[in-house]
């Protein structure tokens, strides 16, 4: 991904991939676009609710991690068997 400065802050281009998918979508009837935009939109609205849900629980997380780490360190644990499941 190319990046240029922009007038107040950083921009980024779009990729060709989808400059490429864009112009495609140009071409569907607006109804089509419309739903097309929607799915995009809530699909980057999904991620960043995503992202803030994980920087929110890093702490937890890396608490969990580090527990699970240590009951494997003392045997705590067993082997997972996919096929037992």
């Amino acid at each position: 991904m190319t990046r240029r400065r922009g007038v107040a802050a950083m921009e980024v281009e779009m990729t060709r991939l989808l400059e490429r998918a864009v112009a495609e979508a140009q071409k569907l009837p607006e109804h089509d676009q419309d739903a097309l935009a929607t799915i995009i939109l809530e699909e980057i609205a999904d991620e960043a609710r995503w992202d803030e849900a994980f920087a929110r629980s890093r702490g937890a997380l890396a608490k969990l991690a580090s527990e699970a780490m240590a009951e494997d360190r003392a045997g705590e644990t067993q082997e997972l068997d996919p096929e037992a499941m």
